[in-house]
């Protein structure tokens, strides 16, 4: 699959059909001080997403720390939420499967 890499979101936020985000993980750094450096690095806000398509779609597999503006939850285009939502279901017949079948693995 081709991708292009950028630090500028503003120049390819209208090419984009789908945002996902993630945060930056504190626990994936050895030296807190490089995360220090690149914590809060990039912030999706309204400002970014109302230069996109207006059909776009942003996902994120929360929790998340600083990197989704709370002013972004009430947009059209916040399907975060939505996505988390449809996760339980299988999760919980995953379980319920385990519960009943008696594995013990």
């Amino acid at each position: 699959m081709k991708y292009d890499w950028t630090d500028d979101p503003y120049s390819v936020i209208n090419d984009l059909d789908v945002l996902y985000v993630v945060r930056i993980q504190r626990e994936r750094f050895p030296d807190p001080m490089e995360y220090e450096k690149v914590k809060g690095a990039y912030k999706v806000t309204p400002k970014l997403i109302e230069k996109g398509k207006p059909n776009l779609v942003i996902l994120h597999p929360l929790p998340r720390v600083d990197e989704v503006d709370f002013a972004v939850d009430n947009m059209p285009q916040a399907r975060y939420f939505k996505q988390a939502s449809l996760g339980v279901p299988p999760l919980r017949m995953a379980l319920l499967k385990l519960v009943l079948a008696g594995d013990k693995s």
